[in-house]
């Protein structure tokens, strides 16, 4: 059998090695070089099983040769697929990020402690992603979280651990109401393999242990994906994590719990007619609302830019589950798509405010006062990626609120296209602010004149910047595969 048949196995197999090589190498940039050609390996799997399943279809990897559902599945689709490439390819642009980053962050002596659980908490959340087993999900889902807890804590602010420390409390909650819900589930079905889990439930939904199910993980995942009101780890996490960390969770841990939300409503419960019975559909879009015009108004009024982007972070996941309680396939698809851009959007915003630590001593707006005249390359970057979250039109961001649009249109909701535009406006508020002190304010005269920043910084969040305006522009990859993705989940749903 070719290499290439086992690649859903090494997609997690590879970074799940490289963790404790990094400690038994601990000496040097062994650490370094070990993380690094695990996340490219990586990114090079995910885009050849992209290729894979748009030429041959959905691919089902049996572990240790045991047909499912006896035995434990690794299952790419499309969706799977497409998230795989957003979790590998912002894991890829970090660590070159992190060598130059972490030397103003992270004691030296802990440096190889930030790349095994770097790489830990990269296999954990593929793992997360292609898995085909529920309790699979569930303990590759504490493998990322146990390992971002870790991260969180390295930074070098005092709140860091506070912030790490909520986020464990909250995060364990989260869990162990997962861990409930796919025990109930299995109480009822007898299988832990998520498609048998789905086509089994149609001869019992409605009942008790179901809906109790379906109650325990819609909680559980929302405190992982940070869904208003249950985001309150999430700023602090952002705001006092290393950048590099930042960057990689507000691109991908968010995005991943999108996607295990997904995966549970259209694959497990589609089945049983949930979005018809109960009313999950309305509760949805009241959470994002919600969390699109109050976190988005928060925003307005942080005084530093991390905590700012946080609270911007909680805004965008209320659009992207606002598409999602659309219930149509063009709703789907501006969920899927706007979980891609926008995990490129933030971490190319995360990313720059690393260098505008580097540049200036800190992220609060009293310190970037001029920056446009001190870096204007820097500022010009951070309004790209404002433009994104606002969704101007040349931007990716554009793209996801274009089908939003489309959706409520659809779906006959014209108030709610309104909505829409109106949380955009609050956006535009956040976002103005951070261009009046970098654009129109002299700068301060305390602060050395900037120096070169790393190359090794610069570059990946060039990249992402690009990235940003490109997928604005082409839209072949990130809605053709969104578009598929859509009518696959919608097919479970009967």
């Amino acid at each position: 059998m070719s290499l290439s048949a086992h690649l859903p196995a090494l997609q997690v197999v590879l970074p799940l090695i490289a963790a404790p090589l990094t400690v038994l190498l601990r000496r040097g940039q062994l650490p370094y070089l070990l993380a690094l050609t695990a996340s490219w390996l990586a990114l090079a799997i995910s885009l050849q099983l992209w290729v894979q399943v748009d030429q041959g279809g959905t691919i089902s990897y049996a572990i240790g040769k045991w047909p499912p559902p006896w035995g434990i599945e690794y299952r790419v689709d499309r969706l799977t697929a497409f998230v795989l490439v957003l979790v590998s390819g912002m894991a890829a642009l970090a660590l070159p990020y992190s060598r130059d980053s972490i030397a103003h962050e992270i004691p030296h002596e802990q440096h190889y402690l930030f790349y095994t659980m770097f790489v830990l908490c990269l296999t954990g959340l593929l793992g997360i992603t292609i898995t085909g087993d529920a309790f699979n999900v569930f303990v590759f889902l504490e493998i990322s979280s146990l390992s971002t807890y870790v991260l969180i804590a390295l930074g070098k602010h005092r709140r860091s651990l506070l912030a790490a420390y909520q986020y464990l409390i909250l995060g364990t909650i989260g869990a162990t109401f997962i861990v409930i819900g796919i025990g109930l589930l299995y109480l009822m079905t007898g299988t832990l393999n998520i498609a048998d889990m789905g086509r089994r439930l149609a001869d019992v939904h409605g009942t008790r242990p179901v809906l109790a199910a379906l109650a325990f993980l819609t909680v559980g995942i929302s405190l992982k994906l940070a869904l208003f009101p249950l985001h309150q780890w999430l700023p602090n996490a952002y705001a006092y994590a290393p950048s590099v960390v930042a960057a990689f969770l507000a691109a991908t841990a968010t995005k991943v719990a999108v996607y295990v939300l997904l995966r549970f409503y259209f694959s497990v419960f589609g089945a049983t007619q949930i979005f018809t019975e109960l009313p999950m559909q309305e509760m949805m879009l009241l959470l994002a609302l919600s969390g699109m015009f109050v976190a988005s108004a928060i925003a307005i009024f942080q005084s530093d830019l991390k905590r700012l982007f946080a609270y911007s972070s909680v805004a965008q996941i209320g659009y992207i589950i606002l598409g999602l309680s659309l219930g149509s396939a063009t709703g789907l698809t501006a969920t899927i798509v706007h979980l891609f851009n926008h995990g490129v959007t933030k971490g190319a915003i995360f990313l720059l405010l690393g260098l505008v630590t580097l540049s200036v001593g800190g992220t609060s707006l009293a310190r970037v006062h001029g920056l446009g005249k001190r870096s204007p390359l820097l500022s010009l970057g951070l309004v790209i990626c404002g433009l994104s979250l606002i969704g101007v039109p040349g931007t990716a961001g554009f793209i996801s609120k274009w089908y939003l649009l489309l959706a409520a249109l659809q779906t006959g909701h014209w108030w709610l296209v309104a909505l829409i535009v109106m949380s955009s406006l609050l956006a535009v508020v956040y976002v103005w602010r951070f261009v009046e002190v970098s654009y129109f304010r002299e700068p301060r005269k305390d602060l050395a004149d900037p120096s070169p920043l790393p190359l090794g910084m610069v570059i990946p969040s060039a990249l992402l910047v690009i990235a940003t305006v490109y997928f604005g522009l082409d839209t072949s990859f990130t809605i053709g595969s969104a578009q598929q993705a859509a009518e696959l989940l919608l097919e479970g749903v009967r």
